[in-house]
């Protein structure tokens, strides 16, 4: 069952050739950011302060999936990761927008032919780029501690749209497709946080 819901998640959303990552609807760079909240009735049944989720506004076209038990979970797993990385809901956000564009929130294994490289896990990490062997980046707590650790790397990742600084992170060969997920990462994230 699990295969197929690969299977079936990869086939409609088509892995990238050169980045690691599976590719979205593409967004034009000519998109104007627009300002969007994370909708007030989520955040403030949840505690969280929106104004964290969302801080610059969302960029593009966002886009949504109907995520599975398996998902939620994943995401679940990668906000406890953001919190014991003493990290607040905005980087919880920049991290499930990420693993959404690249894994849908599907902790993957190797795909065969149809994987770019060596990538693998929830951020399609590289053992051959040294994020950890395969065992290590396809458990979510690790893969999520190391990419918050990347990104507490990224000087000013705070005051940056959500797909620049998931793209300091990730280097992707399309760096814009982040920005889709922004608005379902802080809903996420809002029912959440404080679960």
């Amino acid at each position: 069952m699990r295969t197929s819901l690969r299977t079936t998640a990869l086939g409609i959303a088509g892995l990238t050739l050169a980045g690691g990552a599976i590719a979205g609807p593409a967004l034009a760079a000519d998109h104007a950011p627009t300002s969007l909240a994370a909708p007030a009735s989520a955040a403030a049944a949840s505690g969280v302060d929106t104004s964290k989720l969302i801080p610059h506004g969302v960029q593009g076209q966002q886009s949504r999936i109907d995520l599975t038990a398996e998902q939620t979970d994943n995401a679940k797993g990668i906000i406890a990761a953001t919190k014991k990385a003493g990290m607040d809901e905005r980087a919880a956000v920049v991290a499930i927008a990420t693993a959404l564009q690249e894994s849908k929130l599907e902790n993957l294994g190797h795909l065969g032919e149809r994987n770019d490289h060596d990538s693998q896990g929830l951020f399609q990490q590289r053992p051959s780029s040294g994020w950890g062997t395969v065992e290590q980046i396809t458990d979510v707590e690790y893969s999520t501690t190391a990419f918050l650790n990347g990104l507490k790397g990224v000087d000013g990742w705070q005051d940056m749209p959500l797909t620049d600084a998931a793209q300091k992170v990730q280097v992707s060969a399309y760096p814009f497709h982040y920005a889709q997920w922004e608005t379902q990462a802080a809903e996420i994230v809002a029912a959440h946080w404080n679960s």
